[in-house]
């Protein structure tokens, strides 16, 4: 193995939550701008701040119909979701791996969609509905691509990216442990949250309300897991026996597939296809039916998952 490839493996979370396009295509190039800015001693966090400018710029691309903007809206989009990439391999490259870069890291990914849906639905407003209705009936998308944008995007995206990103993290402190996992818990953000004054801390607090919202968000949905895992802490504290994360990791290592499904790829693909045909609405369909039934799947898979562990090990 390579230099380059011993590095490029380095730089990775694990391979067990890797998707194979991230590896093969993403990562690699991720990779050369993390050794680029490695060299020029940049932050990780100012690339994750360029990864936010890039990706609101590629909304800002969408708004527009013809095929030019369409494709550098995908450039730049493809562009943002590489810095998305280099600032994790850069921050373990580094060493430069903080809290504000966790957050900051999650906030992006919600910026650039959110710039992209405002775009999409600022495009369509004015564009009749498709199926024929538009022209029989003189109807225009107006308002309803707001209210299906705002399906999408609050109980379908937000739900299935925040979920995914939990159960990964899951999946790391089994595998790896604390070191290794950004497992947090609503719990320890309050209390962090409460103890520092408002003088001086005043943004990272605003970021630690939020942050500490999206984790309690994640433990609402997961009763089973919250369940097992409690047991686990209570049980072992941070001596886990090595069988029962074995066990763990045999049952949680078919789901990360679809972790990986309901991140960004998978819908950068969807999101890419149905611009290039000029019916950006179909994204939010994707996003509804599609991405919804896979999210429901990989849930009662895991809640099945972490009631079979609670029964076995408790």
């Amino acid at each position: 193995m390579t230099e380059e490839k011993k590095g490029l493996s380095a730089s990775f979370k694990s391979m067990d939550t890797e998707e194979w396009l991230d590896i093969h295509f993403n990562r690699p190039i991720g990779y050369v701008w993390a050794l680029f800015f490695q060299k020029l001693n940049v932050h990780p966090n100012v690339v994750t701040i360029l990864s936010i400018i890039l990706g609101v710029a590629a909304g800002v691309m969408f708004y527009y119909p013809d095929l030019p903007h369409t494709l550098a809206g995908i450039f730049l989009l493809m562009w943002a979701n590489h810095y998305d990439s280099c600032d994790g391999q850069l921050a373990r490259m580094t060493g430069k791996k903080t809290r504000w870069g966790r957050i900051l890291d999650g906030f992006a990914g919600n910026l650039w969609f959110g710039s992209i849906y405002i775009a999409i639905c600022l495009r369509l407003m004015n564009v009749p509905l498709p199926f024929g209705l538009g022209e029989t009936y003189d109807l225009k998308w107006g308002g309803i691509i707001w209210l299906v944008a705002l399906l999408a995007g609050t109980l379908c995206h937000s739900k299935q990216t925040t979920l995914s990103d939990y159960y990964r993290n899951i999946h790391l402190y089994f595998l790896k442990g604390e070191s290794g996992s950004e497992l947090d818990n609503y719990a320890q953000q309050r209390e962090l949250f409460y103890s520092l004054p408002w003088k001086g801390n005043f943004w990272w607090k605003i970021f630690l309300y939020f942050y500490g919202n999206y984790t309690r968000k994640q433990e609402q949905m997961t009763p089973a897991f919250q369940r097992f895992y409690a047991m686990v802490q209570e049980k072992y504290g941070k001596e886990i026996p090595q069988v029962l994360k074995d066990d763990f990791r045999a049952g949680s290592l078919p789901l990360m597939k679809y972790t990986n499904i309901l991140t960004f790829n998978t819908r950068a693909i969807a999101l890419y296809v149905s611009l290039l045909i000029g019916e950006p609405w179909l994204y939010f369909i994707f996003e509804i039916v599609v991405m919804t039934a896979l999210f429901l799947y990989m849930h009662h898979r895991h809640e099945a998952l972490c009631t079979a562990m609670f029964k076995k090990y408790a």
